[in-house]
């Protein structure tokens, strides 16, 4: 049975839904989990220009400090009830590693918990978020020249997200290491990507890292696998790699996203608190 979901999202996420902090937890506890975590899009680093057309990505930076203080609130009041780490999910994005060094040693001490995600890849020196539409995943494959030359760069940005000096608050938590993976059904790959991954797994095995065992490509309808799948997430299991259940919910009925496809329940880890 899954005891901590460590990947939700809340109010402040702009692409979001306005479910309050106290409805997560409600359903937390309905659900019988003993702890949650808070992973907000963290604000993206200075300099970097979204390039979504809504620019709603990830909260603003004027947005932390209320996040942080309305998380504290939140948590003092379930401390009898359901464990609600504050969290956020970062964004890795290739070339903004210092600003997000600066980032991390500003806002790590006031955090419990955190995820490492890629959700940006540059081609050709322009940025585009994988996994902002079918749109945006054909102009990277037009750019690149194929559904499996975007995986590739994809996974390439996964390794280099490992393999970065963030600092001492770097987060150990990689996020949704297939997200490419998300328009699969109308964009498929012609290879598996076998050796791409398992190098990715062995680099998160290397570092002590762990692994979101993420829910949220379940309900999405051109993908319909979790992230990583079971496969992978076995394999991952095999090396060691503590696999943390995250719904990756953005609104409160996300919550149980993929947890009837998870491979294995019984292994599922909690985050480790800093």
């Amino acid at each position: 049975m899954i005891k901590h979901d460590g990947h939700i999202h809340s109010p402040y996420c702009p692409h979001g839904t306005a479910d309050n902090f106290a409805d997560y937890c409600e359903q937390a506890i309905s659900d019988g989990l003993s702890g949650i975590t808070f992973t907000e899009h963290a604000p993206l680093p200075e300099g970097f220009t979204d390039p979504t057309p809504e620019q709603d990505s990830a909260m603003s930076y004027g947005q932390l400090t209320s996040y942080i203080e309305d998380l504290q609130a939140v948590k003092s009041f379930y401390k009898n009830k359901l464990s609600v780490l504050i969290g956020l999910e970062v964004d890795f994005i290739e070339g903004f590693e210092k600003e997000t060094t600066t980032f991390l040693n500003e806002v790590g001490p006031k955090l419990d918990d955190s995820i490492l995600s890629c959700h940006f890849i540059n081609i050709n020196n322009e940025y585009y978020c994988i996994d902002y539409s079918p749109d945006v995943f054909l102009t990277c494959q037009t750019l690149l020249g194929s559904t499996d030359a975007v995986y590739k760069h994809y996974y390439e940005t996964v390794k280099k997200s490992v393999k970065s000096d963030l600092g001492s608050y770097k987060p150990t938590r990689i996020g949704h290491i297939t997200l490419c993976q998300k328009f699969k059904k109308k964009y498929p790959a012609t290879e598996l990507h076998s050796q791409d991954i398992t190098s990715i797994l062995q680099l998160i095995n290397d570092h002590n890292y762990s692994l979101d065992y993420n829910g949220a490509g379940t309900l999405k309808p051109l993908c319909g696998v979790t992230y990583p799948p079971g496969d992978i997430a076995s394999l991952a299991h095999q090396l060691g790699i503590p696999l943390i259940y995250g719904s990756d919910a953005h609104q409160v009925k996300g919550m149980a996203a993929g947890v009837d496809t998870l491979f294995d329940t019984d292994i599922l880890s909690a985050p480790v608190l800093r």
